[in-house]
């Protein structure tokens, strides 16, 4: 135990001291990178059975029943005696003879707004596949890409031609060169037998047009296109559906208190974490929270430029992932970023950043004493 005092100098705090995400560098081996391709912690025992539709939502429960359906059909074993004979064509190498291809296509896209439980199905899927974690692969767009990074193209190529299915979470397409990158890397590996699915966010500006995000999705994966069957998934953000509204930012007091209460909590000022990942890569965003149990910031404010923006949305998805409460002081989350940004081309980005840490900071009220 050690002593130290608020923020405000108001009186000692006899508690563990909290780390810093500021102190922290971590170096991430590639084989980490594939090796934590899998659901992330918040989603380790989601299941079909375990979604909950709106019954205000028909389109909710059908989902469920597709995508148990898809995953039924991704049964058997490659063959080991030939190569794969495509994405849609008479063999997909399951087994020691080609299993018969499932009827329709191969690839799903999970197309809905925000919190209507896309990641939940996804995670679901990669579940409930009849193959062993190792013949399935689970990440993000981003992890998707900085994968790429560490490995080389051809490399993520042989990584991934193995499995039997391949879930991309967030599928992001307003970089256009990271997608052609993502859909060049999707076309080798339909070629290779590998069943896709993906998800992402529907613009709050678009939900009313009846279109989502499934035309662009498709267009932007070109000749991949074929291959994917677009899911509608229709309703409101569970992560707030009937809660309570988030609490009001708290002082820097009560915050610095929290920390050091909280063992294994860090404490950071918010100004100060956003330049320290400005030099941390974000393909190490989830090692620079190992074994941290909940996030304690101060001076919360508005995020000052684009580039920094984008690299806080990781964190937040990678904080969201492993379910850490964040406790903060300063600004609320939901007037992090300019209205220049949430009406820009990363706008999704940000309005998927601002639900997920509301939520996560609701999760944190706890860490407050009386």
């Amino acid at each position: 135990m050690s002593t130290s005092t608020t923020a405000s100098g108001s009186g000692p705090i006899a508690d563990a001291t909290p780390s810093s995400l500021c102190a922290r560098e971590p170096r991430v081996p590639a084989d980490r990178l594939v090796a934590e391709m899998v659901p992330p912690p918040r989603f380790d025992s989601v299941r079909f059975d375990t979604y909950v539709p709106d019954p205000n939502q028909p389109s909710q429960t059908e989902a469920v029943r597709v995508l148990a359906e898809f995953a039924a059909g991704l049964g058997g074993t490659r063959s080991t005696d030939s190569a794969p004979r495509g994405f849609l064509g008479l063999g997909f190498g399951f087994g020691r003879k080609a299993a018969k291809a499932p009827a329709g296509p191969r690839g799903v896209y999970l197309d809905g707004g925000y919190g209507v439980g896309k990641t939940h199905l996804l995670a679901s899927l990669w579940h409930a596949t009849p193959a062993e974690p190792s013949l399935k692969a689970f990440g993000t767009f981003v992890e998707l890409t900085n994968l790429v990074g560490a490995l080389g193209f051809q490399q993520t190529v042989r990584t991934l031609s193995g499995h039997r299915l391949l879930c991309i979470d967030e599928f992001e397409l307003d970089d256009p060169g990271d997608t052609v990158l993502v859909s060049s890397l999707l076309a080798r590996l339909v070629e290779a037998g590998v069943a896709l699915a993906a998800t992402s966010n529907t613009l709050p500006g678009k939900l009313g047009e009846g279109r989502f995000a499934s035309v662009d999705f498709l267009r932007e994966i070109q000749g991949l296109s074929a291959h994917f069957r677009s899911l509608r998934i229709d309703g409101d953000d569970y992560r707030h559906r009937g809660l309570p509204e988030a609490p009001a930012p708290y002082s820097d007091e009560q915050v610095t208190k929290a920390a050091y209460a909280t063992p294994g909590a860090s404490l950071d000022d918010f100004p100060h974490l956003l330049g320290h990942l400005a030099r941390v890569h974000p393909s190490r965003y989830g090692a620079l929270t190992d074994g941290i149990v909940a996030v304690c910031l101060t001076d919360v404010q508005p995020v000052p430029d684009q580039s920094t923006a984008l690299r806080l949305v990781v964190l937040a998805d990678r904080l969201y992932d492993r379910e850490v409460p964040v406790l903060a002081s300063g600004m609320p989350f939901d007037r992090l970023f300019s209205e220049e940004m949430l009406n820009g081309g990363y706008r999704k980005k940000y309005f998927r950043a601002i639900s997920r840490l509301t939520a996560l900071a609701r999760d944190a009220k706890g860490l407050v004493r009386d």
